[in-house]
């Protein structure tokens, strides 16, 4: 299809060079996939970045899409998962969330299966309620069961068996993630420049950007920019002052400290996000090391308290000092401004919570290639890169806001102003439709799907006031039977697992993933 644009394009109104200015994941997932979609076309894609600058680095956890997007690249699993030592991942654990000594997971796949084509959320909670069952939903959840007991294999292709109701992600690091991509892309055509920009020089008359003019003296000039220049955003504010739309009222956590341990315990097929006083912290599991970090409010707490609660609960030794990184959780008013468009930490920011950083910079590359202006430059194309990057930042907001609001925890100023602040209109509804009637609210966009929803409203305690009268008028025992028969057969099903560090000494040929 690009090249058929390309073709009916006149010729002095064609594309003729990307520039992308940075590296890290955000600028080499960028290069990696232009040089893909790009390969037949006459058009160059050049990446600026300093090894002076660092990225930030921390973005180790993902979702299942991500799986596409290497699998779009035609990147071979095995491969990959050797060369960024990565993990799989079925899920997120919470625990303290909800109150203290809670723990839930936020699956990568289904709760149950529908009986009578009604959801099975209601018919385990009809159980629940009138005393038929003891199992707790995550009994009917095959990744949950299966990470519990630290099995993974991949998903069955057979819709019709319970081995493919769930999918999976990947935990890996991030800085060979971007090495990996970099040689991708610099073997499709992508040219890398070293340098720093110092000087950025514009249109008198448009406005668009017209070159970057690096330290050397050498002048970059392009026709598209994408501006992967990190929290500062060089180009989408530092030049064209796009403006940023803040959410730390609803999201207050705005500084994070990350260190990597030794392992010091199983190899996790999750990730672990566990609450702390004024904040929260992770532990992605890695086949070499572990990455930690604790996200935390300074109106709540100080930088050496946030310090002493992370490294404190490390389960190795320390293989580094503790990273300090702030952040104003938010979106660029605007994304894609005249001839730049923002992608990763330059557009927007919405913290590690849920693992969505890298799957937004994923959703801004899809759109951009969708949208590309190889004709000619049409306002419309920024507009609905635009829209439908601001409905996706707004619909992974409420999904965060609702672990933070979703709490009954008292003991520390910080969750007593979570619990108690106002919410977006928007998560008001979405929250009541379910408290109400146990109706998950679906929208056409939007990356976080019904099992998600399902698994943060019941895993810190929102339950529906009532169950549908459709699962009421279904026999009992029936519907007993058939939950009974689920469990059982999920429950087998992540027992014949392989363990997970099994699995990946199978598929990378490492003899112990964890010392390797």
């Amino acid at each position: 299809m690009i090249e058929a644009q390309a073709a009916r394009a006149d010729s002095d109104r064609r594309l003729r060079r990307i520039v992308i200015v940075g590296g890290g994941t955000a600028g080499w997932m960028t290069a990696a996939s232009l040089g893909w979609a790009l390969s037949a076309l006459p058009i160059e894609v050049v990446l600026v970045e300093s090894e002076e600058i660092g990225t930030v680095g921390v973005g180790e956890a993902t979702v299942p899409h991500i799986r596409f997007f290497n699998q779009r690249l035609g990147i071979d699993e095995a491969d990959f998962m050797r060369r960024t030592n990565a993990t799989f991942k079925l899920g997120i654990e919470f625990r303290d969330w909800a109150r203290i000594g809670d723990s839930y997971i936020h699956p990568f796949g289904d709760f149950g299966r529908d009986i009578a084509g009604l959801p099975f959320h209601q018919h385990w909670l009809r159980l629940k309620r009138a005393g038929r069952t003891n199992a707790a939903l995550e009994a009917f959840s095959l990744p949950i069961m299966a990470a519990r007991a630290d099995r993974f294999a991949p998903p069955s292709p057979d819709p019709s068996t319970i081995e493919s109701t769930f999918s999976y992600a990947y935990q890996f690091d991030a800085g060979l993630y971007a090495a990996y991509l970099r040689s991708y892309a610099e073997q499709r055509g992508v040219r890398r420049v070293e340098g720093k920009v110092m000087s950025v020089g514009q249109d008198g008359e448009t406005g668009f950007i017209r070159s970057v003019a690096l330290e050397s003296g050498e002048e970059l000039a392009g026709d598209l920019f994408v501006d992967c220049s990190g929290f500062r955003g060089l180009l989408i504010e530092g030049t064209l002052r796009a403006g940023y739309e803040s959410w730390t009222h609803w999201l207050p956590c705005d500084a994070a400290l990350a260190v990597p341990c030794v392992h010091g315990g199983p190899l996790t097929p999750y990730t672990r996000a566990t609450a702390r006083d004024a904040g929260w912290q992770w532990r992605i599991p890695l086949q070499h090391r572990v990455g930690n970090g604790h996200v935390f409010s300074t109106a709540f707490t100080d930088v050496d308290a946030a310090r002493d609660i992370l490294m404190t609960n490390l389960e190795g030794k320390a293989l580094a000092e503790p990273k300090l990184l702030r952040f104003a959780t938010g979106k660029r008013k605007a994304q894609w401004l005249g001839n730049v468009v923002a992608i990763g930490l330059s557009s927007g920011f919405l913290e590690p919570l849920e693992s969505t950083s890298i799957h937004l910079i994923q959703l801004g590359i899809t759109k951009l290639i969708e949208l590309l202006p190889l004709d000619g430059w049409d306002p419309l194309d920024a507009a609905e890169f635009n829209r439908s990057m601001g409905v996706e930042y707004e619909r992974v907001r409420d999904f965060l806001i609702l672990h933070y609001c979703a709490t009954e925890r008292t003991d520390t100023d910080f969750w007593n102003h979570c619990r108690t602040m106002s919410l977006p209109d928007s998560l008001i509804y979405k929250m009541a439709a379910f408290r109400e009637r146990g109706v998950v609210v679906k929208y056409r966009e939007g990356m976080f799907l019904e099992p998600s929803w399902l698994a943060v409203y019941y895993g810190q305690r929102i339950e529906p006031e009532r169950v549908s009268p459709l699962v009421e008028a279904l026999p009992i025992d029936e519907v007993a039977a058939r939950a009974e028969a689920m469990m059982v057969a999920f429950r087998h099903a992540a027992e014949t697992m392989p363990d997970h560090a099994a699995y990946l000494r199978q598929l990378s040929g490492l003899a112990d993933p964890v010392r390797a």
